[in-house]
């Protein structure tokens, strides 16, 4: 999985930022499932999982913040 740039992120809309935000956390869960059940095979997608949910709600709060001012 490569990392995604934050240009792209910003071009999203704020709806699918939301879906987005949802599925990364959702990816996390299983990830800590399946590193407590000894099934992960590949623990480097933690990484990426957790930059990419930093990246989404790094524009999410940008935009509500603009929005307010």
């Amino acid at each position: 999985m490569a990392r995604s740039d934050i240009a792209e992120v910003r071009k999203l809309s704020d709806g699918d930022i939301t879906t987005q935000i949802d599925g990364t956390r959702r990816e996390l869960f299983t990830l800590r499932f399946e590193q407590a059940t000894r099934r992960l095979e590949n623990p480097h997608r933690f990484k990426a999982a957790r930059i990419k949910l930093a990246q989404l709600l790094t524009v999410q709060t940008e935009r509500q913040r603009s929005a307010a001012s």
